[in-house]
């Protein structure tokens, strides 16, 4: 029995050492192998901002964007829901890194194109990388004729630029943050008061609350905002839910404009005043 015992404790710690050597290379073996991070963020759209995501090569994606009026503007406008902005935005992806883009919004009749190039992608393994980078461009045009008729401005006049770097760090399953500095320039400016420049800086997050949906949050600090119209900082938060091909934002927000000069440089709502407007983003990826 004695010698029973002593084989099979022998044994035992045998295997047991075998095991330990087993999973010390796996390990190693693991760690000289290189991970992309992926699905930082559900979709291609935090809330009013972009995400560091992009589609796939040769996906098309159909955005539809809402935004009501404000909640506080009371009953005879159904808390804002009389009131409504709407954007259609059209993107392809030319490949797995660079997504171009088509897009109208009715708030000042304003049309936009843009471009959004996945420069660095965040990594494990043999050759990590801590966060992903994208650059993000757009240039858009006004074209509501809120000027008198014989002060029509030239089309240079109306356009105005976007640049920015979408950094964001996938913390684990559940926990994201994105940092985007950004820089509009604005042809025409309402006011000599106004700078032409804008610079913000945006902050943004997702936490994960089960499969299909996660709870996000952004704020844009506005470093010179535009004096004329005392310009706010654009806070919004949501719900993501994910239903197949089809993602879907619940988002309170004070910002009525859907594309970044607007929400960036051109709110004027104040979030804890009550200026708060309800709306949704739908894209349908193909």
């Amino acid at each position: 029995m004695k010698k029973i015992i002593l084989i099979i404790f022998i044994v035992g710690f045998t295997i047991t050492g075998f095991t330990q050597d087993l999973s010390s290379i796996l390990d190693q073996e693991t760690a000289k192998e290189t991970t992309v991070i992926s699905a930082t963020f559900k979709g291609t759209r935090l809330l009013n901002g972009h995400s560091i995501e992009t589609r796939k090569k040769g996906v098309f994606e159909f955005l539809i964007s809402h935004r009501f009026g404000r909640i506080n503007s009371g009953a005879y406008n159904l808390f804002g829901l009389d009131q409504s902005n709407i954007r259609f935005g059209f993107e392809y992806a030319l490949s797995d890194n660079l997504t171009v883009a088509l897009g109208r919004s009715s708030f000042e009749k304003t049309y936009d194109s843009y471009l959004k190039y996945r420069l660095i992608k965040q990594k494990i393994g043999e050759k990590p990388f801590p966060f992903s980078v994208t650059f993000f461009g757009s240039a858009t045009e006004k074209t509501l004729k809120d000027y008198a008729p014989d002060k029509k401005p030239t089309f240079v006049n109306i356009l105005t630029y976007t640049s920015q770097l979408l950094i964001a760090k996938k913390f684990n399953s559940n926990l994201s943050f994105q940092f985007s500095p950004t820089y509009i320039h604005f042809n025409t400016v309402r006011k000599t008061e106004d700078s032409n420049g804008v610079f913000a800086i945006g902050f943004g997050g997702r936490m994960k609350i089960s499969n299909r949906v996660s709870i996000n949050g952004e704020y844009y600090y506005n470093l010179d905002p535009f004096k004329s119209i005392n310009a706010q900082n654009s806070l919004g938060l949501g719900i993501d839910i994910e239903t197949g091909g089809h993602v879907f934002q619940l988002i309170f927000t004070n910002s009525r404009s859907m594309i970044e000069k607007g929400f960036i440089a051109e709110t004027t709502g104040n979030f804890f005043k009550g200026d708060i407007h309800f709306g949704f983003n739908v894209s349908r990826a193909f």
